[in-house]
């Protein structure tokens, strides 16, 4: 009983390693509040379905890709190679974060870098 009761207690303490399924209004809302309606000529719903598409709303989504050893992070599924640095792993990098940031529940670095992936890669062509 008691190892039960410090068990809920430390998954009280925290909560931020949880991964956060948004849903499609609140994330309308949050990308919409973060500057991604009409950014680079995409609507908020373009930038809603992307991330419907690409990790079903969830936060802390991660897909290996075997064919070159890259990973992908978070809500829009940022890949490794490029655009962030996981670990030991070759990365150019460009958005200048740690991977493991895109997997916040704070969206923030997720939208930063999805500007700069837009910006980079002529729109939602890099998705």
């Amino acid at each position: 009983m008691k190892a039960l009761a410090l068990f809920a207690l430390l998954a009280c303490l925290v909560p931020g390693s949880l991964s956060m399924y948004y849903g499609r209004c609140q994330l309308a809302q949050t990308l919409q509040q973060l500057g991604l309606d009409g950014y680079m000529g995409y609507s908020l719903a373009n930038w809603v379905c992307m991330a419907a598409h690409e990790s079903s709303y969830n936060t802390q989504a991660t897909h290996y890709n075997s064919w070159d050893g890259s990973t992908d992070f978070g809500i829009f599924q940022i890949n490794s190679r490029y655009w962030c640095q996981n670990g030991d792993e070759y990365s150019s990098n460009i958005c200048q974060i740690p991977c493991s940031d895109l997997l916040s529940n704070n969206l923030s670095a997720d939208v930063e870098c999805a500007k700069i992936v837009a910006q980079d890669s002529n729109g939602m062509s890099a998705w």
